[in-house]
């Protein structure tokens, strides 16, 4: 039995006959930049998410640049941003010479919370990057409080959480990376919605902002070799654009083939000693990017070498929280330690899930982990 942590291939080939039309269209056309597709690709993904607008670019990481430079923040200015994510959320920061200040997590749900954010708030702030970290939303509502309160801007990181669904307080609804100023998302292949190559989005709001981060990813200009803003050059292709219209039609059934995964996990792991599941946040709906395990009271690293001993794959995000890594040492000196940060790298396990999942392959799982905690608790 071949397991993967994401079956890209499996996936190609259920959708191969929309996908190989697709791709024939565009090599037909030979419109490669900027083609029709992701005019139309931007479009449909932005109706999905109830937006206005949706801006392509190259990348995620090129998608958080672009919201930075949108809002004019300054060199030295403050983000503040969850320790426990990837690095590129601090990355497009501290390249713009701003200075990313890391807040702890939720110790269940892994998320950025309010309070945790409000301890960090100093007169430089400028701004907060909520993560929606494995395929759920971070607690939004105090969070754009908060951010009122201080008039601070809000970037949602969604690059995991494409789908999933936040419920406000007074019971409206709204999707990932819609909630704040920018959302920025990823369609590098293993997300849920991925593409095959590089590729990223910003989801917006506002008329004047979406026109200005339109300008910023092409080279700073509106009409052609007019730089009104100092710009850069980021776009995504139309063989990108052309293969995520196809996969933007089933993105609802992924999102339902990977929750039935997680369920299967739920049910068969939910009473062993030693690990704890992924918390589901009340607030909002899981599409489970990754399902993520505590270990809690065993040994993760044993686990690891039992599930790869059985052809098992497995992933630790993140092994070393942002505040600890060289690169990002000089943004946290003399500051307090991120102790729920800290302890998650050390004890986060995540397991294969995606969209071409069988019940054989989830029973074999399962079955290999229940193995080894009976071994650890005779």
């Amino acid at each position: 039995m071949k397991l993967q942590m994401v079956d890209l291939q499996g996936q190609y080939l259920a959708l191969k006959q929309e996908i190989d039309a697709a791709i024939a269209q565009v090599l037909a056309n030979s419109h490669f930049i900027n083609g029709p597709d992701v005019t139309r690709f931007a479009q449909e993904f932005a109706a999905y998410n109830q937006v206005p607008y949706v801006i392509t670019c190259a990348n995620g990481t090129d998608a958080l640049q672009l919201a930075l430079m949108a809002l004019d923040l300054q060199p030295g200015e403050e983000v503040i941003v969850p320790a426990f994510t990837y690095v590129a959320t601090a990355e497009a920061i501290a390249l713009l010479g701003l200075t990313p200040v890391f807040a702890d997590v939720d110790p269940h749900t892994f998320l950025l919370t309010a309070a945790a954010i409000e301890e960090q708030i100093t007169s430089r702030t400028k701004a907060i990057v909520p993560v929606h970290l494995f395929g759920q939303c971070t607690d939004m509502a105090p969070i754009l409080a908060l951010a009122k309160k201080h008039d601070l801007y809000v970037i949602e990181d969604t690059a995991q959480a494409i789908g999933a669904a936040y419920t406000f307080p007074d019971g409206t609804a709204k999707k990932a990376g819609t909630m704040g100023h920018i959302g920025t998302t990823s369609f590098f292949p293993s997300k849920n919605l991925g593409c095959y190559g590089d590729g990223g989005a910003l989801l917006v709001q506002e008329d004047a902002l979406a026109a200005k981060l339109q300008m910023l990813a092409n080279h700073g200009q509106k009409q052609k070799y007019h730089h009104d803003l100092v710009g850069i050059n980021s776009r995504l292709d139309t063989l990108q654009a052309a293969i995520l219209s196809v996969k933007l039609r089933h993105l609802d059934i992924f999102n339902g083939n990977r929750q039935a995964s997680a369920a299967f996990y739920n049910e068969q792991l939910a009473l062993l000693p030693g690990i704890k599941l992924p918390t589901r946040a009340v607030q909002s709906t899981h599409v489970f990017h990754q399902y993520t395990l505590i270990c809690s009271d065993i040994s993760r690293e044993a686990l690891r070498a039992h599930l790869q001993q059985q052809g098992i794959p497995s992933m630790v995000y993140y092994p070393l929280p942002l505040h600890r890594q060289k690169a990002y040492e000089q943004y946290h000196k003399n500051k307090n330690p991120l102790p729920v940060s800290e302890k998650l790298s050390n004890q986060v396990l995540s397991l294969p899930i995606h969209t071409e999942q069988d019940p054989e392959q989830l029973i074999f799982i399962t079955a290999a982990i229940k193995e080894f905690t009976n071994q650890q608790y005779r």
